[in-house]
């Protein structure tokens, strides 16, 4: 499985007993959805190995309590302290309206009510304290704040962003 293809569910935070388990901060708002599941591919070394889940249960909220098979040790455990889970992105319970997932919007077109197409959304960057859309027009980097007072619509049949900018931002770049 590539990372490409899946999203990222948390880490395994730390150990929970002295026979192999662990809990696991899931990185969700909703945890409850991932409490019965099959499997999970946790990276080791730059790859994502499957773990077969024996039990789990959800644990202070955040958290996931998991029995991985074959895995009955503290040393078995303290191996993979630290390691990212990931899911396959088909597992992602699909939105619908204007909500959307960060990787769905990637490529879709932005377009401002008042100026028509901006650009085309590049990534977006959530390392700021606003999740920015990092648009490319020609050759030039525009940076839209995703704020929801903007956002008018989620086109995925025309894979459009629809936004309503206050006056100047786009300019400002142009």
């Amino acid at each position: 499985m590539r990372k490409e293809d899946c999203f990222y569910l948390g880490k395994i935070a730390k150990k929970f007993s002295f026979k192999g388990e662990v809990l696991a901060y899931l990185d969700t708002d909703e945890p409850q959805l991932y409490e019965n599941l099959e499997s999970v591919f946790v990276e080791c070394n730059k790859h994502l190995v499957p773990f077969f889940i024996e039990n789990s249960s959800l644990h202070k909220n955040d958290f996931l309590r998991i029995r991985f098979e074959d895995m009955n040790t503290e040393e078995d455990a303290d191996a993979i302290i630290g390691n990212a889970i990931y899911l396959p992105l088909k597992m992602l319970p699909k939105l619908t309206g204007n909500k959307f997932y960060f990787h769905e919007v990637i490529g879709f077109e932005v377009e401002d009510k008042r100026l028509g197409v901006v650009g085309k959304i590049q990534s977006i960057n959530d390392t700021t304290a606003q999740p920015l859309f990092e648009v490319l027009n020609g050759d030039v980097e525009i940076l839209i704040p995703m704020i929801d007072h903007f956002l008018v619509k989620i086109d995925r049949e025309n894979k459009k962003v629809i936004m309503d900018l206050p006056e100047g931002l786009i300019e400002m770049y142009l």
